[in-house]
Protein backbone atom coordinates (compact mmCIF):
# COMPACT_ATOMS: atom_id res chain seq x y z
CA UNK A 1 0.00 0.00 0.00
CA UNK A 2 1.62 3.04 -1.06
CA UNK A 3 2.69 5.95 1.45
CA UNK A 4 1.11 9.06 2.10
CA UNK A 5 2.75 11.93 -0.60
CA UNK A 6 5.43 14.12 0.28
CA UNK A 7 4.83 17.82 0.49
CA UNK A 8 6.45 18.75 -2.64
CA UNK A 9 4.23 16.02 -4.23
CA UNK A 10 0.93 17.29 -2.62
CA UNK A 11 2.00 20.93 -3.91
CA UNK A 12 3.00 19.19 -7.34
CA UNK A 13 -0.47 17.80 -7.56
CA UNK A 14 -2.02 21.22 -6.35
CA UNK A 15 0.05 22.81 -9.37
CA UNK A 16 -1.49 20.40 -12.06
CA UNK A 17 -4.57 20.88 -11.15
CA UNK A 18 -4.78 24.72 -11.14
CA UNK A 19 -2.85 24.88 -14.55
CA UNK A 20 -5.22 22.66 -16.04
CA UNK A 21 -7.97 25.04 -14.96
CA UNK A 22 -6.31 28.02 -16.04
CA UNK A 23 -5.25 26.79 -19.48
CA UNK A 24 -8.42 24.87 -20.22
CA UNK A 25 -10.07 28.06 -19.20
CA UNK A 26 -12.39 26.80 -16.64
CA UNK A 27 -10.89 29.49 -15.28
CA UNK A 28 -11.26 32.51 -17.14
CA UNK A 29 -8.74 35.74 -17.86
CA UNK A 30 -9.52 38.09 -15.42
CA UNK A 31 -11.12 35.66 -13.08
CA UNK A 32 -10.89 36.04 -9.34
CA UNK A 33 -9.76 32.59 -8.05
CA UNK A 34 -10.44 31.62 -4.42
CA UNK A 35 -8.60 32.79 -1.68
CA UNK A 36 -5.73 30.32 -1.09
CA UNK A 37 -7.15 29.21 2.60
CA UNK A 38 -10.39 28.34 0.44
CA UNK A 39 -8.08 26.52 -2.51
CA UNK A 40 -6.53 24.30 0.42
CA UNK A 41 -9.99 23.78 2.01
CA UNK A 42 -11.76 22.40 -1.56
CA UNK A 43 -8.65 20.54 -1.95
CA UNK A 44 -8.27 19.09 1.19
CA UNK A 45 -4.39 19.83 1.28
CA UNK A 46 -2.69 22.21 3.70
CA UNK A 47 -2.34 26.21 3.36
CA UNK A 48 1.46 25.45 2.35
CA UNK A 49 1.03 23.52 -0.42
CA UNK A 50 -1.39 25.69 -2.05
CA UNK A 51 1.44 28.35 -1.41
CA UNK A 52 4.28 26.72 -2.96
CA UNK A 53 1.87 26.04 -6.35
CA UNK A 54 0.63 29.47 -6.28
CA UNK A 55 4.21 30.82 -6.45
CA UNK A 56 5.05 28.70 -9.63
CA UNK A 57 1.89 29.78 -11.14
CA UNK A 58 3.07 33.28 -10.85
CA UNK A 59 7.09 32.85 -12.14
CA UNK A 60 4.75 31.15 -14.88
CA UNK A 61 2.99 34.42 -15.41
CA UNK A 62 -0.52 32.72 -14.83
CA UNK A 63 -1.63 34.12 -12.03
CA UNK A 64 -1.14 37.53 -10.52
CA UNK A 65 -1.34 37.75 -6.59
CA UNK A 66 -1.74 41.11 -4.65
CA UNK A 67 -1.63 41.72 -1.40
CA UNK A 68 -5.10 42.14 0.36
CA UNK A 69 -6.74 40.79 -2.89
CA UNK A 70 -7.58 37.39 -4.20
CA UNK A 71 -5.78 35.77 -6.97
CA UNK A 72 -6.87 36.43 -10.66
CA UNK A 73 -6.10 34.57 -14.04
CA UNK A 74 -4.12 36.48 -16.45
CA UNK A 75 -4.66 35.58 -19.97
CA UNK A 76 -1.54 32.95 -20.89
CA UNK A 77 -1.80 33.96 -24.12
CA UNK A 78 -0.92 37.19 -23.96
CA UNK A 79 1.61 37.00 -21.42
CA UNK A 80 3.00 32.86 -21.30
CA UNK A 81 6.26 32.57 -22.62
CA UNK A 82 8.11 29.30 -23.34
CA UNK A 83 8.07 27.97 -19.83
CA UNK A 84 4.07 27.59 -20.12
CA UNK A 85 4.49 25.67 -23.45
CA UNK A 86 4.48 22.15 -22.02
CA UNK A 87 2.26 22.91 -19.53
CA UNK A 88 -0.55 23.76 -22.60
CA UNK A 89 0.22 20.22 -24.20
CA UNK A 90 0.09 18.28 -21.21
CA UNK A 91 -3.38 20.30 -20.05
CA UNK A 92 -6.64 18.35 -20.12
CA UNK A 93 -7.17 18.08 -24.10
CA UNK A 94 -3.78 19.83 -24.96
CA UNK A 95 -3.15 17.33 -27.64
CA UNK A 96 -6.76 18.00 -29.31
CA UNK A 97 -6.75 18.23 -32.87
CA UNK A 98 -5.73 21.67 -33.76
CA UNK A 99 -3.03 21.99 -30.59
CA UNK A 100 -1.62 18.72 -32.22
CA UNK A 101 -1.41 20.58 -35.56
CA UNK A 102 -0.41 23.53 -34.77
CA UNK A 103 2.67 21.64 -32.42
CA UNK A 104 3.69 20.52 -36.10
CA UNK A 105 3.16 23.08 -37.81
CA UNK A 106 5.96 25.18 -35.46
CA UNK A 107 7.31 22.19 -35.50
CA UNK A 108 8.42 22.12 -39.36
CA UNK A 109 8.86 25.97 -39.59
CA UNK A 110 11.33 25.94 -36.19
CA UNK A 111 13.28 22.73 -38.09
CA UNK A 112 13.44 24.22 -41.39
CA UNK A 113 15.38 27.84 -40.18
CA UNK A 114 17.25 25.55 -38.27
CA UNK A 115 18.59 23.53 -40.49
CA UNK A 116 20.31 26.42 -42.90
CA UNK A 117 21.42 28.08 -39.49
CA UNK A 118 23.32 24.07 -39.11
CA UNK A 119 24.48 24.25 -42.47
CA UNK A 120 26.28 27.43 -42.27
CA UNK A 121 27.68 27.02 -38.31
CA UNK A 122 28.44 23.08 -37.88
CA UNK A 123 31.44 21.92 -36.26
CA UNK A 124 33.18 18.92 -37.86
CA UNK A 125 31.89 16.91 -34.89
CA UNK A 126 28.24 17.46 -34.88
CA UNK A 127 28.04 16.95 -38.94
CA UNK A 128 29.92 13.72 -38.00
CA UNK A 129 26.95 12.96 -35.51
CA UNK A 130 24.42 13.63 -37.98
CA UNK A 131 25.39 11.47 -40.10
CA UNK A 132 26.00 8.68 -37.89
CA UNK A 133 22.73 9.31 -36.42
CA UNK A 134 21.14 9.19 -39.73
CA UNK A 135 22.92 5.91 -40.48
CA UNK A 136 21.67 4.44 -37.17
CA UNK A 137 18.22 5.26 -38.35
CA UNK A 138 18.29 3.37 -41.77
CA UNK A 139 19.53 0.50 -39.57
CA UNK A 140 16.87 0.67 -36.85
CA UNK A 141 13.45 -1.00 -36.91
CA UNK A 142 12.02 -0.61 -33.28
CA UNK A 143 9.74 1.92 -33.58
CA UNK A 144 10.48 3.48 -29.31
CA UNK A 145 14.59 3.55 -30.40
CA UNK A 146 13.62 4.71 -33.82
CA UNK A 147 11.75 7.45 -31.83
CA UNK A 148 15.05 8.55 -29.64
CA UNK A 149 16.87 8.56 -32.46
CA UNK A 150 14.94 11.13 -34.06
CA UNK A 151 14.81 13.28 -31.22
CA UNK A 152 18.65 12.69 -31.09
CA UNK A 153 18.98 13.96 -34.63
CA UNK A 154 17.08 17.01 -34.05
CA UNK A 155 18.35 17.64 -30.60
CA UNK A 156 21.79 17.27 -32.45
CA UNK A 157 20.59 19.96 -35.69
CA UNK A 158 19.82 22.27 -32.93
CA UNK A 159 22.71 22.31 -31.49
CA UNK A 160 24.95 22.98 -34.74
CA UNK A 161 22.09 25.90 -35.40
CA UNK A 162 23.96 27.69 -32.28
CA UNK A 163 20.36 29.35 -31.19
CA UNK A 164 19.93 29.14 -27.50
CA UNK A 165 15.87 29.70 -28.03
CA UNK A 166 15.27 27.13 -30.52
CA UNK A 167 17.56 24.78 -27.64
CA UNK A 168 15.08 25.86 -25.23
CA UNK A 169 11.94 25.24 -27.49
CA UNK A 170 13.26 21.86 -28.09
CA UNK A 171 13.52 21.14 -24.49
CA UNK A 172 9.67 22.53 -23.61
CA UNK A 173 8.54 19.86 -25.47
CA UNK A 174 11.50 17.08 -24.86
CA UNK A 175 9.00 15.28 -21.85
CA UNK A 176 5.67 15.52 -24.30
CA UNK A 177 7.90 13.63 -27.04
CA UNK A 178 8.39 10.80 -24.77
CA UNK A 179 5.80 10.65 -22.33
CA UNK A 180 3.07 10.81 -25.14
CA UNK A 181 5.36 8.47 -27.06
CA UNK A 182 2.53 6.00 -28.33
CA UNK A 183 1.22 9.32 -30.05
CA UNK A 184 4.35 10.57 -31.94
CA UNK A 185 5.41 6.87 -32.80
CA UNK A 186 3.78 6.82 -36.33
CA UNK A 187 6.25 9.83 -37.59
CA UNK A 188 9.31 7.54 -37.48
CA UNK A 189 6.84 4.39 -38.76
CA UNK A 190 7.32 5.28 -42.23
CA UNK A 191 10.96 3.74 -43.92
CA UNK A 192 11.01 5.97 -46.96
CA UNK A 193 11.85 9.16 -44.44
CA UNK A 194 15.28 7.24 -43.88
CA UNK A 195 16.47 8.89 -46.87
CA UNK A 196 15.75 12.45 -45.66
CA UNK A 197 17.51 12.89 -42.66
CA UNK A 198 20.83 10.82 -44.91
CA UNK A 199 20.08 14.22 -46.77
CA UNK A 200 19.58 16.77 -44.71
CA UNK A 201 22.81 15.02 -42.95
CA UNK A 202 24.70 15.15 -45.93
CA UNK A 203 23.41 19.16 -46.87
CA UNK A 204 24.81 19.96 -43.29
CA UNK A 205 27.96 18.10 -44.26
CA UNK A 206 28.86 20.09 -46.97
CA UNK A 207 27.57 23.17 -45.87
CA UNK A 208 24.55 23.28 -48.34
CA UNK A 209 21.69 25.78 -46.48
CA UNK A 210 19.45 24.91 -48.94
CA UNK A 211 19.84 21.80 -49.73
CA UNK A 212 19.71 20.95 -45.63
CA UNK A 213 16.42 23.30 -45.61
CA UNK A 214 14.99 21.07 -48.53
CA UNK A 215 15.06 17.74 -46.96
CA UNK A 216 14.02 18.91 -42.81
CA UNK A 217 10.80 20.33 -44.69
CA UNK A 218 10.29 17.47 -46.54
CA UNK A 219 11.33 15.40 -43.63
CA UNK A 220 8.51 17.46 -40.85
CA UNK A 221 5.96 17.31 -43.62
CA UNK A 222 6.01 13.81 -43.73
CA UNK A 223 5.90 13.85 -39.97
CA UNK A 224 3.02 16.28 -39.98
CA UNK A 225 1.11 14.05 -42.56
CA UNK A 226 1.33 11.05 -40.48
CA UNK A 227 -0.21 12.71 -37.38
CA UNK A 228 -3.07 13.92 -39.12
Amino acid sequence: MPGPLRASQVSDQVFRTLVDGILSERYAPGERLPTQRALAADLGVNVASVREAVKRLEQLRLVDVRHGDAMRVRDWRAFGGLDVLAHVLFAAGGLDGPTLAALMEARRALLVAVARLAAERRSDGQAARLIELADRLARCGDGRERQALDYAFMAELIDAAGNIVFTLVMNSIRELYFERAELFEPMVADRSSDALYARAAAAVSARDDGAAADAIDGLAALHQEALR
